[in-house]
């Protein structure tokens, strides 16, 4: 019940403040330039890496990346830079 009043008001106030929703909600920021790199903001942290596939820690689940020789070029508390030959991105629900 908790959890639903909670998403309930930070939509509300993701709505009426104009603030941007991956902020409010605790939502993953993730952008791709090609197949090159890919930049992950608001993380929870590194779950596994290998030079074809890396699993990110999100609020609600799990992102997992594959490709070929990665290379993480920048790793902040929040931040990830990933550079290689991506070919899949895929959310992991964690329902």
């Amino acid at each position: 019940m908790a959890q639903k009043l909670k998403a309930a008001l930070r939509n509300l106030l993701t709505t009426k403040l104009d603030l941007p929703p991956d902020v409010m909600m605790d939502l993953p920021r993730i952008t791709m330039i090609g197949q090159l790199h890919i930049y992950i903001e608001n993380h929870k942290g590194l779950l596994s890496f290998a030079e074809n596939e890396i699993r990110v820690l999100l609020e609600n689940g799990q992102l997992l990346i594959k490709g070929k020789g990665f290379v993480i070029k920048a790793i902040l508390p929040e931040e990830i830079l990933l550079e290689g030959r991506i070919s899949q991105v895929s959310y992991l629900d964690s329902k």
